[in-house]
């Protein structure tokens, strides 16, 4: 099946800056797909083109198996959001909602109907007479939603939508945000650097850095299968171990650390002996014990803990390596200076190849 959103070898440059270098991605109807990276990484670049707020460079860009990139953005039928709302102050709720229909000749009967529908939805209709000031943050951007969702568009855009909004607000309409989609069956393109925000929401991440995508993958894979050094490092936090691969047998491949640490990972790839190597271990695959057990048991002495309500992140050194884990406050751990050893399973580490290391990965 023909892919619903198709960018093909896409490339935008001001001047001499490349800011997206011969990008493909593929979006399927009805996904929910979030671009996640750092400033300047040409996720939001990516957005403005499909939105035809910007032009490639080069590459086609391709909507339902239609050619795009020379579409007026009018013609594209496409809701975007962004942080700012972009709500019309001396409008009320009800004609900052009903703006895009008189824009699309939308008879008055209808579009009064498609409003009230509309804010219904979103359990605004109340607040149809007010003004955007009269409003909180998370009312304007249910506005700004409602608003690009009541032409019933082909693709809803969002760019960092919910960046203004405080942390326990901003989670809530993570999860709102997540049903509308589900319940409406919509293609929505999000843009964020939040990687909280991505791994929540998503369908699929692509992970971008320095105008391309690292890694494109589910919200689990991303997390627990990082491809490339940038994403293991940029998504969440991560242990790093660097060394070579000293012999491979039964899907275990074991690393040797410059410091004479061996670590044993699962074999997800082939790998060859003699090869150098990174194994990434999250902080909360890491189990202090007394003893070792486990596929790996590192003796390290515990440096500092740090409260972070229900854990504790605790600081670990080792011979030649720093380690982080994540505990639970349940879970009896010594104080600081006393030994341990950090343990996890083969399963629980990830070997990335020494040309992903660096973070080249396409």
């Amino acid at each position: 099946m023909a892919p619903f959103i198709h960018f093909d070898q896409v490339t935008k440059s001001f001047g001499t800056l490349k800011v997206v270098d011969k990008l493909d991605l593929e979006v399927a109807k009805g996904e929910f797909v979030s671009l996640l990276g750092p400033s300047g990484s040409g996720k939001t670049t990516l957005l403005m083109m499909l939105a035809g707020f910007e032009q490639p460079s080069h590459g086609a860009i391709w909507l339902d198996g239609t050619r795009i990139e020379n579409l007026p953005a009018h013609k594209r039928n496409m809701g975007v959001v962004f942080q700012n709302y972009a709500l019309f102050p001396h409008m009320t709720v009800a004609e900052n909602v009903a703006f895009p229909l008189a824009m699309r000749g939308v008879g008055r009967a209808e579009a009064a109907a498609r409003v009230t529908r509309a804010l219904d939805m979103v359990r605004l209709g109340h607040l149809r007479d007010r003004r955007p000031a009269q409003l909180s943050g998370g009312q304007q951007q249910r506005v700004a939603l409602t608003r690009a969702l009541v032409f019933e568009p082909t693709v809803v855009l969002m760019d960092e939508p919910l960046g203004a909004l405080d942390k326990q607000l901003r989670e809530h309409m993570q999860l709102e945000l997540r049903d509308l989609h589900r319940t409406l069956g919509l293609t929505v393109i999000f843009v964020t650097h939040d990687q909280s925000e991505a791994l929540t929401m998503s369908d699929r991440i692509a992970v971008f850095n320095h105008g391309r995508i690292e890694q494109l993958d589910t919200p689990e894979g991303i997390y627990d299968r990082p491809r490339t050094r940038f994403v293991a490092e940029f998504i969440g936090e991560t242990n790093l171990f660097e060394g070579v691969v000293n012999k491979v047998a039964d899907g275990i491949a074991e690393i040797a650390i410059a410091s004479g640490v061996v670590v044993r990972a699962a074999q997800l790839g082939p790998v060859e002996v003699g090869a150098p190597i990174l194994a990434s271990v999250r902080p909360e695959r890491l189990h202090l014990q007394e003893r070792a057990a486990g596929g790996n048991a590192i003796a390290v002495t515990v440096t500092d803990h740090v409260y972070q309500g229900d854990h504790l992140r605790t600081h670990l050194a080792g011979p030649g390596i720093e380690l982080v884990a994540k505990v639970q406050r349940r879970v009896p751990v010594g104080p600081v200076g006393s030994p341990a050893f950090a343990c996890f399973e083969p399963s629980e580490c990830t070997l990335i190849a020494p040309d992903q290391a660096a973070g080249r990965g396409a």
